[in-house]
């Protein structure tokens, strides 16, 4: 017996070397690219990893020689399913609380809108905030400041996401008028994991449309025109 206790005590650390020694390959691999900000989990592909960088999401293989860059889809079912995004949820769901969320009186469905202050077609859709709830639309966001980050606008949506009344501020800032940053020495509002977030989404624009089933919406869509879609995505679930 103890014999064979010290041989699976063998074996559990010679795996966990080997674990240990594709993760380094990988991030060898990822450090030629530039990328130093990274994340390892695994993945649902045989010999395959799944990486969160600041540039996306990527696929490497255990030895780091080889990688995916984009979503990975699971067609097994009736309809594709992408896993990527999926992935995604839990960074997503830690970031409910800093959302500013206009909800729906007979919630039907919740979106997630990536926005920026200064887009015009955000301005268009959040006009139209009124006309997406009656729908049974509920439409949270979260900014993404598309000059990037530690910019003016980003600063100003950051005054807009540490304002006492966030809704209010997010309203006044879609007609043009960003309020002054209230407490910024108080205020623990991170823009930057939005934006992170963001990108690990693949969003290259504003505004950008999550649906509860994972599915990306690049662009703005119409209060009707996005019913339909969504009501399509939950027949087709």
């Amino acid at each position: 017996m103890k014999k064979q206790l010290t041989m699976l005590a063998l074996l559990v650390s010679a795996f966990a070397g080997l674990a240990h020694a594709d993760d380094s390959a990988i991030q060898q691999a990822l450090k030629k690219l530039g990328l130093q900000q990274t994340e390892i989990q695994p993945s649902p592909l045989p010999g395959m990893k799944t990486v969160l960088t600041e540039s996306g999401v990527l696929y490497v293989s255990e030895d780091g020689k080889h990688m995916i860059q984009g979503p990975l889809y699971d067609v097994s079912g009736a309809q594709p399913v992408n896993v990527t995004n999926q992935l995604l949820d839990k960074k997503m769901n830690a970031l409910a609380p800093e959302m500013i969320v206009y909800k729906a009186p007979k919630e039907q469905h919740v979106i997630t809108v990536f926005t920026d202050i200064t887009c015009g077609y955000c301005h268009k859709l959040h006009e139209q905030i009124a006309d997406y709830n009656a729908l049974g639309i509920t439409v949270r966001y979260l900014a993404f400041p598309r000059e990037g980050l530690h910019g003016q606008v980003e600063k100003a949506m950051r005054a807009v996401w540490c304002s006492a009344d966030r809704n209010k501020a997010f309203d006044a800032a879609m007609k043009g008028d960003v309020p002054q940053m209230d407490a910024p020495a108080t205020c623990k509002i991170n823009l930057d994991k939005h934006y992170q977030l963001g990108i690990l989404y693949g969003i290259q624009g504003t505004p950008a449309i999550l649906t509860e089933t994972g599915a990306m919406i690049p662009g703005y869509q119409g209060p009707q025109e996005l019913k339909q879609v969504l009501d399509g995505q939950k027949r087709g679930g």
